[in-house]
């Protein structure tokens, strides 16, 4: 595997016309580079270096960067000059892709309301929960991500997303994670129309439920009328082996909210399962039948993608593949890292994986870890993607709601000899960070040009 050493892209037209802040971030990570190519687990930059995705679009990619199979699809679509956005007629294609979704995912899922999003289905599931439960309350875990549009916004607590926004949706309240007392309190109330969550949570740094927590979450909703929500939007779509994550805990939601990998990452798309009841308390008569609807959301495209994205992955088995790649290499990780005592633990299920660090105990580490910290908790893991991207070739990031946990996701398609790679990488830029005195001196660098 080459080493990526990336030069700056100039990029001035986005930086004047669209977010100057997002270029000056890359160039600070040195990870500014111009993507000419992009072909399954594998980037290739203008300068023509290869950079393995072990990010793949925070799990968009799990097909893999550009399958020709889901291409070919799109294609066929496309020279079909076919109705591929019309507002009054019933797309097929739909009707298949919603039959495929339903079928995948089994218990009372039913019905799909297609949209673009993650972000809109959450919106979506805000709507059709208040309609058909005659509640206002919505209720979330702290560590959430469920999206950044104001609906989706109002879910999570984070000051980090929510600052500056104004005021969000009210009747939102927000429990800890695997915590069942917290929950059943406050669904004793019987105000919260749903209770919203990530059956692993991503951000908050791939955390696990822990024991029987899905399962009593869902018979304590059941109990007092509140609608169990699961977002999958990362989770889904084989990412932890089987279609949901949902089914590892024998649970059966009242909706699902899918996105990102639905597509095979070519076209935006997101979709809302749920069942009939939920479905029919919105659509209840004739003059409601279009009560909710986007302009998008049942394009051909989009679903010729969804429906060729399943073949891929169905047919060709990926999720239970790469779900004994990815244990495989959570146990070598494990082996690997322990040694050094900045490492915590390494975690996951499927190809859904997180390794979480911890301060140093070291004096001389000590003191520059905790005051590249103090200027922003971030800097740690930025430091450690930087030294990945740029010496190994490895494109990765941390989780946004914990800095110190960075999130492994490669497509499902990755293979044992990129997972190899992976695990060296890993293993040198983790004795880099405890025996070089320059790669401290860097991230204070950093520090110094993030605060200028």
């Amino acid at each position: 595997m080459e080493q990526a050493v990336p030069g700056r892209l100039k990029a001035g037209a986005y930086a004047s016309h669209i977010n100057p802040q997002w270029v000056r971030l890359l160039d600070l990570l040195q990870m500014n580079v111009q993507y000419e190519r992009c072909e399954g687990t594998e980037l290739f930059t203008s300068d023509g270096r290869r950079i393995l995705d072990f990010l793949t679009g925070f799990c968009v990619y799990n097909a893999g960067h550009n399958h020709p199979s889901i291409i070919a699809a799109l294609k066929d679509e496309l020279d079909k000059k076919g109705p591929v956005m019309l507002q009054s007629y019933v797309p097929e294609l739909a009707g298949m892709a919603a039959q495929r979704l339903c079928a995948l995912s089994g218990g009372q899922l039913k019905r799909v309301v297609f949209c673009n999003s993650g972000s809109e289905g959450v919106e979506i599931v805000i709507k059709f929960s208040r309609a058909y439960t005659k509640r206002a309350g919505l209720l979330y875990c702290h560590g959430a991500f469920h999206g950044l549009t104001c609906g989706a916004l109002s879910l999570m607590g984070d000051p980090l997303w929510r600052e500056g926004f104004g005021p969000l949706l009210p009747d939102t309240e927000a429990i800890p994670f695997n915590d069942l007392k917290s929950l059943e309190e406050k669904l004793k109330t019987k105000k919260f129309a749903a209770f919203i969550l990530e059956p692993i949570q991503s951000e908050a740094g791939i955390r696990i439920p822990e024991g029987n927590y899905l399962q009593e979450v869902q018979r304590l909703c059941l109990r007092y009328g509140t609608l169990f929500v699961l977002d999958e939007v990362q989770t889904g779509v084989w990412r932890t082996g089987p279609f949901l994550a949902a089914h590892h805990y024998n649970v059966q939601p009242d909706m699902v909210v899918l996105a990102k990998a639905l597509s095979g990452g070519l076209v935006p798309v997101g979709a809302v399962l749920m069942s009939e009841k939920i479905s029919n308390a919105v659509y209840s008569s004739l003059k409601r039948a279009n009560i909710h609807a986007s302009t998008f959301s049942e394009n051909a495209l989009s679903m010729r993608a969804i429906l060729a994205t399943i073949d891929v992955l169905e047919v060709e088995g990926w999720g239970e593949r790469s779900s004994t790649l990815a244990s495989n290499m959570r146990e070598r990780l494990s082996t690997a890292l322990a040694p050094y005592e900045m490492f915590k633990t390494v975690r996951g299920i499927g190809m859904f994986t997180g390794i979480e660090w911890q301060a140093p105990k070291q004096l001389r580490r000590k003191i520059s870890f905790e005051t590249i910290k103090h200027i922003h908790p971030a800097i740690f893991g930025q430091i450690l993607v930087m030294q990945l991207f740029r010496e190994k070739g490895i494109l990765t990031q941390i989780c946004g709601n914990d800095f110190m946990v960075l999130k492994v996701v490669p497509p499902l398609v990755t293979s044992a000899q990129q997972i190899d790679y992976f695990v060296k990488a890993i293993t040198e830029v983790t004795d880099m960070i405890h025996t070089s005195d320059a790669l401290w001196s860097e991230a204070l660098g950093v520090v110094t040009r993030t605060i200028v």
